[in-house]
């Protein structure tokens, strides 16, 4: 087995997006090949209601997947295609907006006003940019959690991991999507295959990944304003870790454990043109959305 070696670990950003949604965005509208097929992952985690309540009102997506994930809270949804739906705490929802579809998503928290969520874009290769728009809504009763020995749990909302496959499925990146929990002071391995791109995005406690270029768990010597100290090389709340080539991933829990998502997924490596939630192949693709737009045809008649 080999360790994938830690490329990029940074913090997410604090950004607004929709009507006025103050969230943290680890990554979204930069290099597409970096994690190729993932374009954009936010995490929207708030307890003042005035800081997501006015949501994300009516908006266009082609050409790509979205993958909500609620913690806290509820998100309610609709669509052009007449879908509605309530999204809880726990469940999840895989969009495929292919073709072109018209959406809205309205944030509402908890009983202590506490919302928290996480959305992922997923691209489409170029067969599958026009596919007819579907959903896969899935309720948090059946999303399968494994649990190890040692207390470390794992909840399956896509792929197969420890002998459960999650109840997501026919989405073209063939990705893998783990929620994760190791106990503190765990050292545990969690397989992926060579040729996916993989990240972690940590959003409870800490740990230290282990990087390839050097052994896990080490104490770094540095010098903090003119005294020496140890400071153990740990990922916490809201850091995006961005992995290189290998087949496994190993993280040691900090003294209060760490829960992360693990996510991979098979790279398209084909030509991006993108404009917000329009994610085509080129120019005169996005053009044509641009124009489907105005003209009140973006949403394709069904076959």
């Amino acid at each position: 087995m080999s360790i994938r070696p830690i490329l990029e670990s940074r913090p997410a950003q604090p950004t607004m997006e929709g009507a006025g949604v103050r969230l943290h965005r680890a990554f979204g509208f930069q290099d597409p090949t970096e994690l190729d097929p993932f374009l954009l992952f936010d995490d929207f985690r708030n307890e003042r209601p005035e800081d997501y309540r006015r949501g994300f009102p009516w908006h266009p997506h082609r050409g790509i997947e979205t993958i909500t994930y609620v913690l806290a809270g509820t998100v309610e949804h609709g669509d052009s295609l007449g879908n509605a739906g309530r999204l809880g705490a726990g469940d999840v929802q895989w969009m495929t907006a292919g073709s072109g579809i018209m959406h809205q998503e309205m944030p509402q928290g908890n009983a202590r006003g506490q919302m928290h969520g996480f959305q992922l874009w997923a691209n489409l290769p170029s067969g599958l940019k026009m596919t007819p728009p579907r959903y896969q809504d899935v309720k948090a009763a059946d999303i399968p959690e494994v649990i190890d020995d040692d207390g470390t749990r794992v909840r399956v909302i896509t792929g197969s991991f420890w002998g459960k496959s999650g109840p997501v499925d026919g989405i073209a990146a063939d990705p893998q999507y783990l929620d994760i929990f190791v106990p503190a002071g765990r050292r545990k391995s969690f397989a992926i295959d060579t040729y996916r791109r993989a990240f972690a995005y940590v959003f409870e406690g800490a740990g230290s990944f282990a990087d390839a270029s050097r052994p896990e768990g080490v104490l770094l010597e540095k010098e903090v304003m003119g005294r020496e100290v140890n400071i153990r090389d740990l990922s916490g709340d809201r850091t995006l870790i961005r992995f290189g080539s290998g087949d496994e991933v190993t993280v040691t829990a900090g003294d209060h454990g760490i829960r992360f998502l693990l996510i991979s997924g098979a790279p398209i490596a084909e030509p991006v043109a993108w404009h917000g939630p329009i994610v085509m192949n080129t120019r005169a693709e996005l053009l044509q959305a641009m124009t489907d737009l105005r003209n009140g045809t973006f949403i394709q008649p069904a076959h």
